[in-house]
């Protein structure tokens, strides 16, 4: 099974929190951190915009990557979230079961 990481941006720890917990429960992702108080300068509707965030580090399969984009687009506040995928490129073997063991999904 191929893995990712899945960086999203929320307004808000407690955004970022209840995103994570769903993720989770839902097995769209094995883990995320979450990580307080970055700061986002990006333009957005023809004004360059500075607010603080978290930032979300999701674990989870390309397997389950489409269906976490849309469960993040579903439940996130910002009409238009980050939800951007990058391949996990190595990773020990007692976490990549982990990984595969969190996304596995019942049958």
């Amino acid at each position: 099974m191929e893995h990712l990481v899945v960086l999203i941006t929320a307004p808000t720890a407690a955004d970022a929190r209840r995103i994570a917990r769903i993720l989770v429960e839902e097995r769209l992702a094995a883990c995320v951190n979450v990580l307080p108080g970055c700061e986002s300068v990006y333009r957005w509707e023809g004004k360059v915009v500075e607010e603080a965030e978290a930032m979300m580090v999701a674990k989870t399969s390309r397997e389950a990557f489409p269906a976490l984009a849309r469960r993040v687009t579903d439940i996130h506040p910002y009409a238009v979230p980050e939800v951007i995928g990058l391949p996990l490129m190595e990773v020990t073997e007692r976490y990549r079961v982990f990984l595969d063991d969190g996304v596995r999904r019942e049958r």
